[in-house]
Order: C-alpha cells, then structure tokens, then sequence
C-alpha cells in the first residue's frame, strides 16, 4: 500500500515537472547561464537513487536563500527605523519580499508586452526573485549607518560594503556553520553584482566596490572576459549589468522611493507641514512641482498609501526593452538587453528619495540613533580585533561563537582574521549586536541567558 502511494506520488511529480509545466524550453538562457559556481560532488555509488529535482537552477537558487538564517535575520535588520521600533515599520526582511514581488511583476509585464520576448524567449522570474531576495543579505545590523562604520574600521584591510559582503556570503559564508557559500549559478550570481569594481581600483572607496580578494568570482562570472577600455573601473564599469541586475536594481530603487515616504509618514517624520515647508526651498520644475501636488493632495485626502501602491504599478509599467551590444553579448543573451524605464518615472523617484534623505534621514531623531550605533559597533569591533587580530589584547576570554573562534584560529594572515571577524558582527540582527554590546561594557547588564 504504502510503495503503491509512493509510486504514485513519483510519477505525479514526474509529469509534473515534465512538458505541462513547462510545455517550451525558455531559449533565453544557455548552458553558460546556469553552470554552477563549483560542480557539484559526485554521489556515493551505494546511495538510493535521487529523483529528478524538478526545479530548475534558478528556482533552486531562490529556494536555497529563503531557507538560510541569513534571509531570516533580515527581519531584525534596519531599513529606515530599527527593527523592532513599530510592528508595521519595513525591516530589511521585507522590504526584500516587496522587492522580489515588483522585480517578478516587471518579468511579467515585459513578457506579454515587449516585442523582443515571447513563449520561448523570456527573462526568467524565478530568476529573478532569487536575486531581489537575495540583494541586502550582506547587509549588517542599524543598517547603512552600519555599513558606513564597518567601512571606516576596515579601510585597513580592505573596506566593507553591503553588496560585496553578499557576493562574500553566496560564495563562501552564507551556510556559516560549514564555512561554505550556496554554490550559485552564474546567472543568479552576476544577477546580484551590481558593482563590478574592486577596492584598489578606486581611488578613494566609500562605496560601490568588490573586495579585492572576490576577483575570481568576478572572472568567473564573466566568464573570464576582460573589461575593454571604453569600461574603466567606476560608474561606467558598474553600469555594464545583467538585465536581471537591472530589473533588480530597479525594483530597488521603486520599493525604497515610495515606501520610505510610507514608512516616513507613518512615523511622523512627513507630515503636511514639514513636506510643504520643505517644498517650499527646493527649485522645482514642472514636472516635479506635479508629482509634489499629488503626494501632498493624497495626505489631505488621507490616500497617500493607495497613491503610493498605485505609483508601485505604474513604476513597473514605465519598464522598457531595448537591444544592447557589449562586450558580453558574445556569450549570454543576459547582456543583450538593456532596461529602459521612462524618464518622467526615474526622476519622481529621486525627488522622493530626496525628500526622504532631508525630512527622515537626516532628522535629529535618526540622527542620534546613528550616532549610538556606530558607537556601539566601534566598541565591539575595537575590542574583537584587539583580541583577535592585531594582537593589542592581552586577553583570551571567549567574545564570539565556538564555530567563529575556529576559523579565526584557522586563519594566519591578519587581513583574513579582520574579514572573519567584519563577518561575525555584519551578520548580527540590530538586536543581538546591541545585546552583545550591552553584555560587554554595560555593567548593569546582567543576562546570560539570551542568545547572541
């Protein structure tokens, strides 16, 4: 009975993932696309048979990052305000699931309306949604307050930066117990790359850089094509992306712009008068002086999260395909598109991005909130690299996990130890990095019972 069910059960799954789930071969992609970053190892001889995986590389990428604790810890990650401040305030969680969902939308509607796409020529949603859910994993805790301290204690061993530290995770770290990354595809992988500079090549890095040491998994996911010299390392260089990194970076950019503004309002932080005021010093032209009335006249009118949803649409819908030729097209259709998305829309999301960086960001509120995070993140990280790298420490006391002191004991350059330790505090949540703080310098501190 029950061999007859499994049985069943097989040859359900197996027609399945056959010609009715996908009745044609999407001729988007090739076998370059979906190589994976190692092979995978060779199974016992002796082993039970597997079945078919009935994903494809894409949707097994996607399905490997949702179900890592780095994915999970998003959700005590900053994305304007800390986490746990409100309940219906963005973390770094979901505004990652928003940017997913926009990112799978904007597939959708190139699909049916584009002229260069059709049934068997498409760029892959699942795809993605692997990249859009993956894009902020680097990302430490207090978010790019955060970013920005561990960047100044790093300058000496090589700097720090969210979507380097992402590139880091997938490739070496994310499955931190085993010291390993994901093994992505290269399609996956290069979809995430939205900088493609290292660290020495600029002159003075404050961001939108690789660590020096990811040149290889640079190369690789070129495949080991070089940069021709109308692409010198900076802007132009990190210009030249995927058109799923594109399609990423532009559901970035609609999440950001119009869901800070609802996070902001429903915080306080934009209320009528301040918007006004503030509009009332900004040189703004015509255009801008519209998309100005439209907000202002939603929050009279108590709709600025329905105006907000519907600008999400119409943000998607400004998105355009437009032929490419650079020095990848040779190998991958992924470079032979570039993303188009109208002007009119670009702009209103920079005024909104503006406005949020003067009224949200740069409050006295937030402002102090800053200011006692990188306090808090100097202390940790000074007294870590006192005791684990440069030497300055006297002390052996235990400051980090068992499977962390292991690596760092592993590790006989000091550049590598500084990394290793960069890692241990930027995958903390904002919660345990102030508990660890707290445990270490507040002496009215007592718990030793939480995790951390």
């Amino acid at each position: 009975m029950g061999e007859a069910f499994r049985r069943c059960h097989r040859e359900r799954l197996q027609a399945g993932s056959g010609a009715a789930a996908n009745p044609v071969e999407n001729q988007f992609y090739n076998a370059f696309d979906q190589e994976p970053l190692e092979p995978e190892p060779a199974r016992d001889p002796n082993a039970l048979p597997r079945e078919p995986d009935y994903r494809t590389p894409f949707e097994t990428n996607r399905d490997r990052i949702i179900h890592t604790s780095a994915f999970r810890r998003l959700q005590s990650k900053t994305q304007v305000f800390l986490s746990g401040e409100y309940d219906f305030y963005r973390t770094r969680l979901t505004h990652s699931i928003e940017v997913s969902q926009i990112g799978r939308s904007i597939c959708t509607a190139l699909r049916r309306r584009s002229p260069h796409l059709g049934p068997d020529f498409y760029i892959d949603s699942d795809l993605v949604e692997a990249a859009c859910l993956a894009h902020d994993i680097g990302h430490p805790p207090f978010g790019h307050a955060g970013e920005r301290t561990l960047h100044r204690l790093m300058r000496p061993w090589g700097g720090f930066e969210g979507n380097a530290q992402t590139l880091r995770m997938l490739t070496e770290t994310i499955f931190s117990g085993t010291g390993r990354g994901m093994n992505p595809c290269r399609a996956f992988l290069d979809a995430t790359l939205k900088y493609k500079t290292l660290y020495s090549e600029l002159a003075e890095p404050e961001h939108h850089f690789l660590y020096d040491p990811q040149q290889s998994f640079l190369d690789w996911a070129l495949g080991h094509q070089e940069f021709p010299p109308e692409l010198p390392p900076g802007g132009d260089r990190d210009g030249c992306k995927s058109i799923e990194c594109q399609i990423m970076d532009w559901a970035d950019d609609t999440a950001y712009s119009l869901n800070d503004i609802a996070d902001g309002y429903n915080a306080n932080f934009l209320t009528l008068e301040a918007i006004e005021r503030w509009a009332g010093t900004q040189e703004l032209d015509a255009g801008q002086a519209r998309v100005m009335e439209k907000l202002l006249r939603s929050i009279r009118g108590r709709r600025l999260e329905v105006m907000l949803r519907a600008r999400i649409g119409d943000f998607i819908n400004a998105c355009t395909l437009e032929p490419d030729v650079n020095f990848m097209t040779g190998w991958t259709r992924r470079y032979a598109w570039r993303l188009q998305v109208a002007p009119e829309a670009v702009a209103e999301a920079k005024l909104y991005k503006k406005l949020a960086l003067h009224l949200v960001f740069r409050s006295r509120q937030l402002q102090q909130l800053e200011h006692k995070s990188d306090v808090m993140l100097t202390q940790l990280m000074t007294a870590l690299m006192d005791r684990y790298v440069t030497g300055r420490s006297a002390s052996r006391f235990r400051l980090l996990r068992e499977s962390e002191e292991a690596a760092l004991e592993k590790e006989p350059a000091e550049a590598g130890r500084a990394r290793l330790v960069c890692d241990a505090v930027a995958r903390m949540t904002d919660g345990a990095a102030t508990r660890l703080y707290r445990r270490l310098f507040d002496a009215e501190f007592r718990s030793i019972t939480d995790l951390g």
